[in-house]
């Protein structure tokens, strides 16, 4: 998974089109490209992988995974430092072609120069909260097969370790930073049912968990993984806001938010205020005042403090001082 609003630019984004794999020798050859037989297993001619990495242990590396790297003539990333120390890690020698948000426009020459290509995320599975799409865009485009290994991504594990129903959930990958897309995207959080998860950097994570609490409201049950598959890896579960609280300080890792959806009780309630503010409406219309609606609705159930918001809605009145309650009658 990649921040799509990176505070700092990868130490190898640079305005250049330069990329490693453009170097003579960067694949350990004299720079000539030489297609070999493929391994068993592995299709002959042009194609493109989209390769899963690890999302914190090297060790969930696939067997597969390791076969297609291997295969393939080269490596495409976004990060050629960082998928670098990951190959030397698995004593694999590729030419790197940096292919992120800023340079995937020149996809098709990579495609063309490199009739193998794996492509790999930072971590996890390329394609998800990353330019991944672009480039099967661009095979697809050319009439390059496609094929995209199973393996690690950070959503699936978070949902899981939630314990939050996974049924049916929605990823909704990074959030926008702020502006009326960000409220949009909470709003629909908070209304809907299922499950939903998303990525949060660690320094925006106590903002967001506080605005998903005032959206959701402060009791909406989610929880909180970081770390995944590393050594220091939590998972916090409560509400939103004993979460905010909880990471109120310094916060280190990649980050996977899981929120509940709305429970039975919400839903029954809010149908409860649609047909309360009905018959208020109605009530309105046929010329009673807000005193009166709001005696009516207390009648049947509704607190006080509920049934005079609604009476004011019903018939367009600003919030002013409150009726004073009715006295109370004891009895002798």
């Amino acid at each position: 998974m990649t921040d799509p609003h990176p505070d700092q630019p990868h130490p190898d984004q640079t305005d250049t089109d330069q990329t490693d794999a453009d170097l003579p020798g960067a694949d350990g050859t004299d720079g000539t490209l030489t297609l070999d037989a493929a391994p068993p297993g592995i299709p002959d001619g042009a194609r493109v992988w989209l390769v899963p990495t690890p999302v914190g242990n090297l060790g969930d590396i696939t067997l597969r995974a390791l076969e297609v790297l291997r295969a393939a003539d080269a490596v495409a990333c976004e990060d050629t430092r960082r998928t670098g120390a990951l190959l030397t890690h698995l004593g694999i020698r590729k030419a790197l072609v940096r292919l992120d948000a800023h340079t995937m426009r020149r996809a098709p020459q990579v495609l063309e120069k490199y009739p193998r290509l794996a492509y790999v995320s930072d971590a996890g599975t390329p394609g998800i909260s990353d330019p991944g799409a672009e480039l099967v865009q661009a095979a697809v485009a050319a009439d390059i097969p496609v094929e995209v290994l199973p393996g690690a991504t950070a959503f699936v594990p978070a949902l899981v370790l939630s314990g939050l129903p996974g049924g049916r959930f929605t990823f909704e990958g990074f959030l926008p930073r702020s502006g009326r897309e960000r409220k949009e995207r909470l709003s629909a959080i908070a209304a809907r049912s299922e499950t939903s998860v998303l990525y949060e950097s660690p320094h925006r994570l106590q903002a967001t968990l506080l605005d998903l609490a005032q959206a959701c409201g402060e009791g909406r049950a989610a929880s909180v993984t970081r770390e995944l598959s590393k050594r220091f890896e939590e998972t916090a579960r409560g509400t939103l806001s004993e979460l905010a609280a909880h990471f109120g300080g310094a916060v280190r890792g990649e980050i996977a938010v899981v929120v509940a959806g709305r429970s039975d009780a919400e839903v029954a309630a809010e149908a409860a205020q649609v047909d309360h503010l009905g018959q208020a409406q109605a009530w309105a219309a046929q010329g009673l005042g807000v005193r009166d609606i709001r005696e009516l609705l207390v009648s049947q159930g509704l607190r006080k403090n509920d049934a005079y918001t609604l009476a004011l809605q019903a018939t367009g009145t600003h919030a002013g001082p409150r009726p004073p309650a009715a006295p109370e009658t004891r009895l002798p």
